[in-house]
Parts: structure tokens; C-alpha cells; sequence
């Protein structure tokens, strides 16, 4: 389509910047900055950049975004359900990931790896079918979705359609940076696509210089930030979440437009709470465990619980953190509900 334009530059990431990740990660993938914030992604993402920034919406999508870690499946499970009408046997049924769309998360799966993985399950024909879906262009699959469509990105809004508030509903779960950096550390060690094998400081040290996937952490929360009012945004915290399930539920009703009674209420915080959420197969991306894409040292819903970062910082690097997070938040009136 001659219309099908991506308004902003793609370069490589510097040599340097590649060895020094190559490091760390054992997972080779090549890697690009994008637009004027330079968003660190992989290289695969450019093939299907312009169609996701183009792609046709409907009045009826609903989207959920984040930076990765800041509780996405969390948001994911329960905006399903409520815009599902609490079809709960529904959603044992069919994994999450196969009710939501994940735009971008082609972009993992190259030639190689995918070569890689289809020998591995040789012969599985359940595992193969899984597999072409997962490694299809993002915004095809979401074309082949019936609606209402359930959407989910870690791109940030700069890099989605220009006209996706017009119509579309927005939501935006954002975290505390010091609990994402450490979940995203223990997703990378899970992840064999990424297979990371440094340690905590090495990791942070990463985060910290937009060396991760879908950074920079705040540059990506400060472009949902500026249109929280906007009536088709909902920007939740997740510590909003944890700290009051049942308010924070209510709000994402209201929101979509959702009645829900005080037993549904009592029912659903029940379904959300982190014990339900750590056991539910559905949300536990237990389709990638099968293909062998997983770790087994490792789980998808780790903890849950906020302030967990105290184990993992020592004394220079939260003096680091809270020089970095005051920084980027000087000319912002952001604040995270609780850094404790």
C-alpha cells in the first residue's frame, strides 16, 4: 500500500553496544534504535513497523500497553473479563495469549530460531500450529481477529497508529522502574529467545542505558502519561492494583463502560488474586513451555509483590536508581504511587 508510510528513522544500534549486550545474552539477535527517543528493539520489528503504525482500527478495540513487567497480565485477564462479561469458563478454555494479539512479539522469532524451534517439536503438529501463529506478522493476525479485538503492545504510543484514541480504548499499566527492572531480569533468564546469563547489576546496568527491549523505560511511560486525560486512556499503576484490587477493578469497569455487582466484584478480585493468578494455567504462558521456548528454572508469574527490588539493589545502586528516576522525572509531574 502506497499510504503505508513509518514516519520515523531506523538505524542499527552501535558495534559496541552490540558486544556489550552480546555479553550478557546469549540469545544473538541484531538490534535497531528507532524514531527521535531511540527505542532499542530487534531488528525483525522493522518488517512489520509501518504495517502496525498503519494498521486499520475498529471502534470496538480495546488495547492494554506497558513497558514490559508492569503488570500486562495482570491488566490483561482482568480487562478480558470484564469486557467478556465475566465468561470465566471461557477463559480456562483459551489461553490468554490466544484471546489478545501481541503486535510485535513476531519480532523474536527470526528465520533461524524459528528453524531452530520447528525441528525441536518435528512432528507436533499442535506445538507447529502454535508456533506459525506466534511467528506471524503482528498486524496480520490482528486483520484476522473477530471483534471486539483484544490487543496487547509494549510499543509506545509513538509507534502505534496516530489515530489510535480516536476510537480505540486505551489502557496503560505502569510500574515502579526498580520491581520492572528486576521482573525483566528474571523474564530474560526464562525467555531461551533471549537467554540471558549475567547477573542482576549487569542486567540494570543494561536497563539503565536503553539496552533492553522496548526501552527507554520512562521516555515509553512519559508518552502514555501526557494523554492519560484523554477519555480513551485509562493509565492504571500497578501498585494501584496491589494495594486496592477492588477500586482499581471498579475503575477499569467504569471505563469500558462495564456494571458489574458487588458479588461479581468479590468474585473477580478473587480470580485476580495473586495465588488464583500464579496456579491459572491460562495466563501462564504455558503454550511456549511446550514448544521448549521456556526455561525451567524459571516462571512466567513470579512474586507479584511490590518493593521486591530491596533484595536486589545494594547501597551505590539504589544512590544510582534514585539519581536516574529523579532525572527523568524533573520536568514531569509523574509520580509512582509507592516506592516502597
Amino acid at each position: 500500500m502506497s499510504s503505508n508510510k513509518f514516519p520515523y528513522d531506523i538505524h542499527p544500534i552501535e558495534e559496541s553496544e552490540t558486544q556489550e549486550v552480546n555479553k550478557n545474552f546469549l540469545g544473538r539477535y541484531d538490534y535497531i534504535r528507532v524514531g527521535p527517543k531511540n527505542y532499542f528493539l530487534i531488528n525483525n520489528y522493522k518488517n512489520d513497523a509501518a504495517n502496525i503504525y498503519n494498521m486499520p482500527l475498529r471502534p470496538d478495540d480495546i488495547f492494554v500497553a506497558s513497558f514490559p513487567r508492569s503488570g500486562t497480565t495482570w491488566t490483561q485477564e482482568l480487562v478480558w473479563l470484564l469486557a467478556s462479561d465475566l465468561d470465566y469458563s471461557k477463559a480456562a478454555a483459551i489461553p490468554l495469549q490466544a484471546r489478545y494479539t501481541f503486535l510485535e512479539f513476531s519480532m523474536y522469532l527470526s528465520k533461524e530460531i524459528l528453524n531452530a524451534v520447528k525441528n525441536e517439536n518435528a512432528g507436533k503438529e499442535d506445538q507447529l500450529k502454535i508456533l506459525d501463529i506466534l511467528s506471524a506478522p503482528g498486524s496480520q493476525l490482528a486483520a484476522q481477529m473477530s471483534s471486539p479485538r483484544f490487543l496487547k503492545t509494549h510499543l509506545p504510543m509513538s509507534l502505534l497508529p496516530p489515530t489510535l484514541l480516536d476510537s480505540t480504548k486505551v489502557l496503560y499499566v505502569a510500574r515502579n522502574p526498580l520491581d520492572v527492572a528486576v521482573s525483566y531480569y528474571h523474564l530474560n533468564k526464562l525467555y531461551k529467545l533471549s537467554n540471558y546469563i549475567g547477573d542482576f547489576k549487569s542486567f540494570w546496568e543494561l536497563f539503565i542505558k536503553n539496552m533492553v527491549n522496548w526501552a527507554p523505560y520512562f521516555e515509553h511511560l512519559k508518552e502514555a502519561w501526557q494523554l492519560r486525560h484523554h477519555p480513551n486512556m485509562l493509565f492504571l499503576f500497578y501498585e494501584e492494583l496491589s494495594k486496592d484490587l477492588p477500586a482499581t477493578v471498579q475503575r477499569v469497569a467504569d471505563f469500558l463502560g462495564k456494571k458489574i455487582t458487588s458479588d461479581q466484584l468479590t468474585q473477580l478480585c478473587s480470580h485476580l488474586s495473586f495465588e488464583n493468578f500464579k496456579n491459572n494455567p491460562s495466563v501462564n504462558q504455558d503454550e511456549l513451555k511446550t514448544l521448549g521456548m521456556l526455561s525451567e528454572k524459571e516462571s512466567f508469574i513470579r512474586n507479584g509483590k511490590s518493593g521486591g527490588w530491596r533484595d536486589y539493589f545494594d547501597e551505590d545502586m539504589t544512590r544510582e536508581a534514585q539519581l536516574w528516576i529523579d532525572n527523568n522525572l524533573q520536568n514531569t509531574d509523574m509520580r509512582f504511587p509507592s516506592m516502597q
